[in-house]
């Protein structure tokens, strides 16, 4: 008995994908927490707190430590709620990012001070935002439509 075999030919598109942390920082009076981002893309456009989650870490740490590095908002990830998966295609121009958003409830009046890679940082009414660097505006909208 032989038994026979085909091959199929299929082609796969291989991408890197990248791996970071947003935090929505948010206020009991509805205001937000953004910074000034001070390198490209979008470099001087409003932001979110965020980066790339290192090697060895969790989402959760990396949202956290980010908010730190680029705020000086020092916030335990324990109390940090996963508001979901952001995975666009195109939601950086420098290719496949998907990032896990996290939103930390801060105390009114709240110090900020910009550090790393953000050159400002400052706390904005979720009625009056700026325009948004990356798919931030639909990550401020997601969160603020929870409630």
């Amino acid at each position: 008995m032989s038994i026979q075999t085909t091959e199929a030919t299929t082609t796969e598109k291989v991408e890197t994908v990248r791996y970071t942390a947003d935090v929505i920082a948010l206020t009991d009076d509805n205001h937000v927490l953004l910074i000034k981002r001070g390198w490209d893309p979008h470099k001087g456009a409003w932001a979110l707190p965020g980066g790339h989650v290192d090697a060895g870490e969790t989402s959760r740490d990396a949202a956290a430590r980010e908010l730190r590095e680029e705020t000086g908002v020092d916030f335990d990830p324990s109390h940090l709620w996963q508001l979901g998966i952001f995975d666009d295609p195109n939601r950086d121009p420098r290719g496949r990012y998907i990032t896990a958003a996290y939103i930390a409830h801060v105390p009114n009046n709240t110090t900020a001070t910009p550090g790393d890679d953000a050159v400002e940082a400052r706390w904005f009414h979720i009625n009056q935002l700026p325009d948004l660097a990356f798919d931030h505006a639909a990550i401020i909208n997601a969160a603020t439509a929870r409630g």
